[in-house]
């Protein structure tokens, strides 16, 4: 049977199944929507038991079935989520959603408490993120205001870790997830912030995300690895290449650019404008800023194909007009047709632009992926320095098949060398690399991460 590794990839949207053999090519893969539940607030969340049954069951079946030999299993999962447990491993809480409301009291007083706001978010390079989004402070809400169910409380996992756990039963912490905007971890001393120990939390000491522990599933023993959040695990085939410092834009409904090259601590300006750190796969920081580029895009585009009255898909087949790109690219100042200046409005589509100050769609798409384009250039711009050694700019998600935006990347940043990279799921490829060592009978191989050089 050909030896492979099994990662479950769970999206906010999607929850997939895949397979990747012993060079960490993709043989299968399978998905999943499972409706979201609710909380005891009523707030929607992902339904936590039904995905502990997949996921077990998922495996189990596979294992039956005797296709394949499954050599290793990894998960990788979105951040901002922690899973509560008591003593014995039983989960205590729903999957609370990351975009659930908390009382602003709860956030204030651990500010307050740790230096205040700017030097707080500074110290653990989370910026202060609405809602649940920094993970440490959940902790706090359900201490304040779950008080019966804390008390009960002896694990806390992020979710990558307890999905490994339902496998293993072994708890542990591991960096990605542990330096995604949690506000857990010290980065100037690259340990667990002292607001855990002062509020008498203790988490396990964290791991390297290619620990693994032996496990026995349906009679078949297998590695089991921690876990690995998506961001981090997105960026892991480019760390493990052999390459030039670069740095990364992950595009899709969001644009995260991300430079595993800037080690200096982040600025409040940085902080203000929604930078923050990740820990790498090799627990660096990275430093990292982010645009709404994908949804704004859909928005605008959706404007323009009323207006003009074009199929939906028009704009996938639209060949780069070199004149239009050169000409918005050589402008002095913005003109009147402009869709953004330097700020984005609130709703993200400017009322003040009239498609009909366009001959075409095409003339108005040039222009609008030409603004889009900036404004992410102002978001790379925030982490980028003139000493990280950076020259190499990798394009992967849905925008590295926009030959228009690659194009106007490549205008923006006439310094630097300009590639798409297409990577077929990304984020689970670097969950099965980090795991491979001890999943086959040789090293890591290589692997292809189909770079193409753009010229404007």
């Amino acid at each position: 049977m050909e030896k492979v590794t099994a990662i479950f990839d769970i999206g906010k949207t999607n929850k997939k199944f895949l397979l990747f053999n012993q060079n960490l090519k993709l043989i299968y893969q399978d998905e999943i929507n499972i409706p979201p539940v609710s909380d005891e607030d009523g707030f929607e969340c992902d339904d936590i038991a039904f995905i502990e049954r997949w996921i077990k069951d998922r495996l189990k079946d596979e294992i039956r079935k005797g296709k394949f030999n499954i050599t290793g299993v990894n998960f990788s999962t979105y951040g901002a989520s922690l899973v509560f447990l008591d003593e014995k491993g039983k989960r205590l809480t729903p999957l609370y959603n990351y975009l659930k409301p908390i009382p602003a009291e709860v956030r204030e007083k651990w500010y307050e408490v740790n230096g205040g706001m700017e030097e707080f978010c500074r110290r653990t390079a989370s910026p202060p993120l609405d809602a649940m989004l920094n993970a440490g402070v959940q902790i706090l809400w359900l201490k304040r205001y779950r008080s019966e169910i804390f008390g009960r409380v002896k694990h806390i996992l992020h979710f990558p870790q307890y999905l490994s756990f339902l496998l293993t039963g072994k708890v542990v912490s591991e960096y990605t997830s542990l330096g995604c905007h949690t506000g857990m971890w010290d980065f100037d001393n690259m340990q667990y912030h002292e607001w855990l120990e002062k509020e008498g939390v203790f988490l396990p000491p964290p791991g390297s995300n290619s620990q693994k522990t032996r496990a026995l599933i349906e009679g078949h023993e297998l590695w089991v690895g921690p876990g690995i959040h998506d961001s981090s695990a997105s960026l892991a085939p480019y760390l493990r290449a052999d390459i030039d410092p670069f740095m990364l834009t992950s595009t899709g409904t969001w644009c995260i650019n991300m430079n595993p090259f800037n080690h200096s601590p982040l600025t409040l300006k940085q902080l203000k404008n929604d930078c923050l750190c990740y820990l790498s796969i090799d627990e660096k920081p990275v430093k990292s800023s982010r645009f709404f580029m994908g949804h704004i895009h859909d928005l605008n585009l959706a404007n323009l194909i009323r207006h003009f009255k074009i199929d939906d898909n028009y704009f996938k087949r639209l060949v780069p007009d070199d004149h239009l790109i050169h000409r918005y690219l050589d402008e002095k100042e913005l003109p009147s047709n402009a869709f953004f200046r330097k700020e984005m409005p609130e709703n993200y589509v400017d009322k003040q632009v009239n498609p009909a100050l366009f001959a075409s769609f095409d003339e108005a798409y040039h222009r609008l992926v030409y603004d889009l384009t900036r404004l992410n250039a102002n978001s790379i711009n925030l982490i980028s320095e003139k000493n990280d050694g950076v020259k190499n700019i990798f394009i992967s998600g849905g925008f590295a098949r926009n030959k228009i935006f690659v194009k106007m990347m490549s205008g923006v940043f006439p310094d630097m060398n300009v590639y798409t990279s297409d990577i077929d799921n990304a984020t689970a490829l670097g969950a099965a690399l980090v795991i491979s060592d001890n999943c086959r009978e040789t090293g890591s191989p290589e692997v292809d991460l189909n770079l193409q050089k753009t010229e404007i």
